[in-house]
């Protein structure tokens, strides 16, 4: 059985995730507050932040640049959108 948990992300009513996927606070408030969906947009968002910066999470500071642009790319809308990026369009990737 699904749980149902009020978005900070989309600002509605969605699926939960099951299981939680961060540690600490900032994970309790995840899983508490974050859909499934946006979750997923949230996992596709770091790839891009990744590739676009070549971040490497060996690094301590990517890391942590990670961690605050998640906790702000979820519960805000002023998160890190890479200079000059162009998402690929529908059905190109």
């Amino acid at each position: 059985m699904s749980r149902i948990v009020h978005c900070a992300k989309l600002k509605k009513d969605a699926e939960g995730l099951p299981t939680p996927t961060y540690p600490g606070e900032l994970g309790k408030r995840i899983y508490l507050e974050v859909s499934a969906e946006a979750w997923q947009l949230w996992l596709n968002h770091q790839t891009m932040l990744i590739n676009e910066y070549r971040l490497s999470l060996i690094d301590p500071k990517a890391r942590e640049f990670l961690k605050a642009e998640m906790e702000k790319f979820l519960f805000s809308e002023d998160y890190t959108k890479p200079a000059g990026y162009v998402p690929p369009e529908e059905g190109q990737a």
